[in-house]
């Protein structure tokens, strides 16, 4: 019998990687996603193309601020496996929608388990997709976070998460569940949303490549964060859930970049030089060609958050010793990948 997983968010980037990550193996995938008057499954609409993996894979409408809704689906599926990767996850929009982020990120999560207890699904595993943002200043006696750093959130996303985090935690303790957390820090793809600062870097430079005059603004340029590749850390989900007993684990590369080192490793791939002048909300980015100076980057405080989080660092040594997983993708890697996606979305929409 094949193996069924239910993933919410499977219109996401994880989501969609997940999906196709799990046809792969074989399994029956399902998803729920939002009802929407626009479509938003973009992402995963290469799976339906595909006629082999569209038997094996079914969409379902539901929200994780409706329970009724969650407990329908999963009573009708009675998953093997359930990955939780549904979210408002924009850390900077968590301030503006605080309360819609704690029903969705933070509620959300209990209203999935709530379901599995009260249809008794002893057996499913369950996946609570969790964030560094969990974690606050950076820590005292080390450089790096691992699952027992103290956790002292600095957003409406990062407490909602927390309570996920935690609730996942109980389930697992209080009821026997097989409950997992992947503590998941920064991880980016060509399928990043639009508005999270990586994804807007690569598509400005490859508006660049293709004669686009505009200046990109940016908020925090020293924020440092810890980037992996999304494919190796929706494989890594999966391998979370084949362990014996369940667990937490830090997921991350073990290295940390700034936002301007990120621009720099952009500039490096394209074979442009920039030069940085100023500090602080004053600095800017320039592209020097025959020795003339062309301004392309401006720090604008509208994206600085309320509260910064300048550093994130993860301690992945137990999560790959454990799952025995080696990464596959660096820095260099993903960069290329975003740019070059993104320069081909380009030319074939221009």
């Amino acid at each position: 019998m094949k193996k069924r997983a239910l993933i919410t968010g499977i219109t996401g980037q994880d989501g969609s990687y997940l999906a196709e990550f799990l046809l792969k193996k074989g399994y029956v995938v399902h998803g729920i996603k939002r009802k929407s008057s626009t479509f938003n499954t973009s992402r995963i609409d290469h799976i339906y193309k595909d006629f082999h993996s569209a038997s094996n894979f079914f969409l379902h409408y539901g929200d994780l601020t409706d329970s009724n809704s969650i407990v329908n689906v999963i009573s009708k599926i009675k998953p093997h496996e359930i990955y939780n990767l549904g979210a408002q996850s924009h850390v900077g929009h968590s301030f503006e929608i605080p309360e819609y982020t704690s029903e969705v990120t933070g509620l959300g999560t209990l209203r999935v388990l709530e379901a599995l207890r009260f249809l008794n699904l002893k057996k499913t595993k369950f996946y609570q997709a969790s964030t560094s943002e969990l974690f606050g200043e950076k820590p005292s006696k080390s450089n790096s976070f691992n699952e027992n750093s103290p956790m002292v959130p600095r957003s409406p996303y990062g407490v909602s998460k927390l309570y996920s985090y935690w609730i996942t935690k109980i389930y697992r303790e209080a009821y026997g569940f097989y409950t997992c957390n992947g503590i998941l820090f920064n991880h980016e793809s060509p399928r990043r949303g639009e508005t999270f600062v990586t994804r807007k870097i690569t598509m400005y430079f490859a508006k660049k490549i293709l004669g686009s005059k505009e200046v990109l603004y940016l908020g925090n340029l020293n924020a440092k964060r810890d980037w992996g590749h999304a494919k190796d850390y929706t494989e890594m989900q999966w391998k979370i859930l084949q362990q014996k007993k369940p667990d937490d684990y830090v997921i991350a590369t073990g290295k940390t970049t700034s936002v301007r080192e990120f621009v720099n490793e952009c500039c490096r791939y394209l074979n442009l030089k920039i030069k940085w002048i100023g500090k602080g909300v004053n600095e800017k980015g320039y592209l020097i060609k025959n020795n003339k100076k062309e301004l392309i980057i401006k720090v604008d405080k509208k994206y600085y958050r309320p509260l910064e989080i300048d550093y994130l660092k993860g301690d992945p040594r137990k999560a790959l010793k454990k799952l025995n997983y080696k990464l596959k993708h660096n820095l260099k890697d993903l960069v290329k990948d975003m740019i070059v996606s993104d320069i081909e979305h380009f030319q074939k929409n221009s």
